[in-house]
């Protein structure tokens, strides 16, 4: 019963969060994001690691979720923007395998080879933009935002696993 419940709400979540996430307006989703990045980068930001997207601009997009930001460096700060007239680079994802991607529970690089991740436009930026998400330090976030992730990446992969141990009992069925 909790593995049905489970496998329901990892496949389903989503969808349910799509309408009030869409409803929410950009002010608040800039907030958001603004102060999420500059807590998670805030020892990438003040070594000034962001500095390669001076100027350039990078599209993170959660396709489920249909959300997306422009993301700069501008004046030794991240910007975030609703619309540009054109990103560098695009990441776009579903949402658990970002959340996933953040908990270090599934490397990007299958997730990109499996076409789970899209990366798109100037490789060797987004390479740079990859990096820098591999080289966050979990341990240093602070530890409700630590908790919230960890045990939201171990329900979402226990869910997708129940998820996938169902197709496998119906394939063995078929055959």
């Amino acid at each position: 019963m909790i593995t049905q419940l489970r496998k329901h709400i990892v496949q389903h979540g989503p969808a349910l969060l799509r309408v009030p996430a869409k409803l929410t307006p950009f002010t608040v989703q800039k907030k958001m994001m603004l102060e999420g990045l500059t807590l998670v980068f805030k020892e990438a930001l003040e070594d000034g690691d962001f500095e390669f997207l001076d100027g350039r601009w990078l599209k993170v997009e959660v396709r489920d979720l249909e959300l997306h930001w422009y993301i700069s460096y501008q004046d030794d700060k991240l910007v975030v923007a609703e619309h540009i007239e054109q990103e560098d680079v695009s990441f776009s994802g579903e949402c658990n395998d970002l959340v996933l991607i953040a908990a270090r529970k599934e490397d990007p690089d299958t997730l990109f080879f499996q076409r789970r991740l899209r990366i798109e436009g100037d490789t060797e930026l987004g390479l740079e933009v990859k990096n820098l998400m591999d080289s966050i330090d979990l341990d240093s976030l602070p530890s409700p935002l630590k908790f919230l992730l960890q045990q939201s990446a171990d329900f979402i992969q226990k869910g997708m696993q129940d998820a996938g141990a169902e197709k496998e009992v119906m394939n063995a069925h078929k055959n």
